[in-house]
């Protein structure tokens, strides 16, 4: 297993090609997908575009990508955690996708906070952002709770807009700066 990072409870590592099923099934999950594109992702899709494109991150953009998550008492797969390029310099994205099974166990804040630290002590990252749709609250609480701040919100115009497309999207973010001086107040 090509381990890329370890919490607490947690083991991230790199997708590889065998990895189709665990996508399936994830992105199958209508409540999961809700804020996202509000139906299942097809097998095809994932085959096709979705596995591919995650594994040409990471050849790319070294240290980056999408990356499987599993608890590390059972192997259980629970989802995935991303840490991704943008287009502004030293700027990168965190994202996750967890099973609605182990939805309130706090992975979703544990994960993200430590690609948050991994982003600023090993990756040289400035600044790091996180988006989702404003009316996704319990999103919006964890980008809190990982230590990410209300930036803004925004309107994306979207061909089959989802419920509460309407309210716009939210943007989340935190600096080296701020990070260090609160990652230092809770060490």
């Amino acid at each position: 297993m090509d381990i890329y990072l370890e919490t607490e409870r947690l083991v991230l590592r790199r997708f590889t090609t065998g990895d189709v099923e665990l996508l399936v099934e994830l992105d199958s999950d209508l409540e999961v997908m809700r804020y996202l594109t509000g139906q299942a992702t097809p097998r095809d899709e994932i085959e096709r575009k979705v596995l591919p494109g995650m594994l040409a991150v990471y050849a790319r953009h070294p240290g980056l990508g999408t990356f499987a998550a599993h608890e590390k008492a059972t192997g259980e797969f629970v989802g995935w955690f991303g840490l991704q390029p943008t287009t502004a310099p030293a700027t990168l994205d965190v994202g996750y996708r967890l099973r609605r099974q182990v939805w309130g166990r706090g992975y979703a804040t544990e994960g993200t906070r430590a690609l948050i630290a991994k982003a600023f002590t090993d990756l040289g990252a400035e600044r790091v952002v996180a988006d989702t749709m404003a009316v996704n609250t319990k999103s919006r609480r964890v980008m809190v709770k990982s230590g990410l701040r209300f930036v803004r919100v925004f309107h994306v115009a979207f061909e089959d807009p989802l419920p509460g497309t309407e309210h716009g999207e939210v943007e989340y973010a935190v600096d080296r700066e701020t990070w260090s001086a609160t990652a230092l107040g809770d060490a």
